[in-house]
């Protein structure tokens, strides 16, 4: 384009402020990206420990930077392909790249094929998610699953051989690194799966008597984790791959009842296409994903 085909903005254009409510949500996303990456130097260092903790840091921030947007209603384009970029390095390079060094270096070639193989399921579920940004004809109730493991519980359930052999309850990386290379390659896989997982999306409010004993509970779970973090994590991963079953369970329930409104011509204004949201990796569209 040359220089006289350039568009002209007035000087009101050029002088736009943006409003800080379209920067928080960038901010944080950023803030998890640098968790993310100082995760890598941790891992190089040997730090390990420090390392998954800052990763668990990012998995935090990833998951409030899309509601803080929908808060401030800061949403926009940028920080949704911002916050896409972020997850990838997030919990895909990261995740792969620390289980490499703790375990899967043993294995050589075989084990960083396997870390590689993590990464790239990870960059294919969020290509995959933003190609179902597109889809008007999702139903409502599909608000509710996620298509295979997102990115996000992918990172966390990569690391659980991590968590254990922080707690002594596995032996080094280097002497089950087999075991690991069979285990990572089953989350990839998962994560680039058709298998329903639960999204908790459909849980938009709560009762008012239920508000008190909530915020209750979620301080308690606040102080387990930061007390007991590695046994909090552990107990996190197992109890969402027990979830996986029951998930397509109800997944299966559910569309099959669905077939049937809509075969008999019942189906409801809520069922209607268009009308369900996106499958994100931890909100709905915005600055949100994942």
């Amino acid at each position: 384009m040359t220089k006289s085909e350039e568009p002209e903005y007035s000087g009101e254009q050029r002088l736009r402020q943006i409003p800080i409510r379209f920067l928080v949500p960038n901010i944080v996303t950023l803030l998890a990206l640098c968790s993310g990456v100082t995760a890598i130097r941790l891992g190089i260092e040997g730090r390990f420990e420090l390392a998954v903790a800052c990763v668990i840091l990012a998995t935090i921030l990833d998951a409030l930077d899309g509601r803080i947007a929908r808060a401030l209603k800061g949403s926009s384009k940028f920080g949704a392909e911002l916050d896409s970029l972020a997850d990838f390095v997030n919990f895909g390079v990261a995740p792969g790249l620390l289980i490499y060094m703790w375990s899967l270096s043993a294995l050589k070639n075989l084990g960083w094929i396997v870390a590689l193989a993590l990464a790239m399921c990870c960059a294919l579920r969020l290509a995959r998610f933003n190609v179902a940004l597109e889809d008007p004809d999702r139903p409502a109730w599909k608000i509710n699953y996620f298509t295979g493991v997102n990115a996000p519980a992918g990172a966390m359930l990569a690391m659980l051989p991590m968590y254990m052999g922080f707690l002594d309850l596995l032996p080094p990386g280097s002497e089950i690194a087999h075991f690991v290379l069979i285990y990572i390659a089953l989350i990839a896989f998962s994560m680039v799966s058709r298998v329903p997982t639960f999204s908790g999306k459909g849980i938009g409010r709560v009762r008012r008597e239920w508000v008190l004993p909530i915020l209750a509970a979620v301080t308690i779970i606040a102080a387990l984790l930061v007390t007991y973090t590695w046994e909090m994590v552990t107990f996190a991963a197992i109890a969402y791959i027990a979830a996986i079953p029951v998930s397509v369970v109800s997944y299966v329930r559910r569309k099959s009842a669905w077939e049937k409104r809509v075969a008999s011509g019942e189906e409801g204004a809520d069922d209607a296409p268009g009308q369900a949201g996106i499958d994100t990796e931890d909100t709905l569209l915005g600055n949100d994903k994942t």
